[in-house]
């Protein structure tokens, strides 16, 4: 893969994820080109809490966020809220009418990213599973493969069984926004276990993309450039088919624990930095869980520059 001889056009974008509800971030009012939301918008799925998060992605300055859901953002999936509901009755018998109160009824969260005021005077654009192709108000050309789903824990939204796995249908695309993280990148849960899915990166490491961000494991925020082996193996994993030794942790959580709360992380990557991404042999990852702990509960916001394609 080589990248192609056209002008490249610097893009900044601002990256969060597991925002659960939160009000606002701990942010200035930092400008970008576009943000990106990878899911977790709620903790409970309530009416309150996504007004709570279109709200806070309002506050955004940058012309075009992209959101996709989470596994607690399960009203947006139309059969796991229906079990949800079915399980609420059988359970505890709840008037149905309460549920909408607290919930909405079917659809009715999508209807709120639909609304004029939140898709086009705003630029929020919640993404359904697949590729979206886009020309950013800068002039760039932006290649996106989004998908909410993850392996299953418990009964939340957007989950497949770890057997099953999924079809995560990743083309030739600049950026894959995923809730979750690819099995053995920045997918170690605070108990020391990987929790990321080999499907996704099977997926990811066929197609290289400039970057792939993501939450979901909240205590591996960070970033890493990861270099690619020459060839693909036959069955990609993270032990045969990233070269180490040419690898780079941009960040982690725990230095940041380290050197105190920040507002925000910036990392460049553009064809004039010292660390310039080579697309098609690198691709850098990004954690970027936004709630944290007891002892460090908000993890900075991810500021990251890359050059993109000038659109045709």
């Amino acid at each position: 893969m080589t990248e192609l001889s056209q002008p490249t056009i610097k893009t900044r974008f601002l990256i969060i994820s597991d925002t659960h509800g939160r009000k606002s971030l701990p942010l200035s009012d930092e400008p970008a080109d576009v943000a990106i939301h990878c899911g977790d918008l709620t903790m409970g799925s309530t009416l309150d809490e996504f007004t709570a998060t279109i709200n806070l992605l309002k506050q955004i300055n940058a012309p075009i966020k992209l959101v996709i859901a989470g596994n607690h953002d399960f009203t947006l999936d139309p059969p796991a809220f229906q079990d949800k509901i079915r399980e609420a009755q059988r359970l505890q018998d709840i008037d149905p009418l309460l549920i909408e109160k607290e919930y909405g009824y079917d659809g009715q969260v999508r209807e709120l990213f639909n609304h004029g005021d939140v898709k086009e005077k705003s630029g929020i654009r919640l993404l359904d599973e697949g590729t979206h192709y886009l020309t950013l108000t800068n002039g760039a050309s932006l290649t996106v493969y989004a998908s909410p789903y993850t392996p299953s824990f418990g009964e939340w939204g957007f989950q497949y069984s770890a057997h099953d796995g999924h079809e995560f249908a990743i083309g030739n695309v600049d950026l894959v926004m995923t809730h979750g993280p690819p099995r053995g990148v920045l997918d170690n849960t605070m108990s020391g276990r990987r929790a990321g899915c080999e499907h996704l990166f099977e997926r990811v490491a066929r197609s290289r993309p400039r970057m792939h961000c993501f939450g979901h494991i909240h205590g591996s925020w960070g970033a890493k450039l990861v270099a690619w082996r020459k060839t693909v193996s036959e069955k990609p994993s993270h032990l045969t088919d990233i070269d180490n030794g040419h690898s780079t942790v941009i960040e982690k959580l725990s230095n940041i624990k380290a050197s105190g709360p920040r507002p925000s992380y910036l990392t460049s990557h553009c064809a004039d930095d010292p660390n310039p991404l080579q697309h098609g042999s690198q691709t850098l990852f990004v954690n970027a869980a936004i709630e944290g702990s007891d002892d460090f509960p908000v993890h900075p916001v991810w500021l990251v520059d890359l050059d993109l394609q000038r659109a045709l």
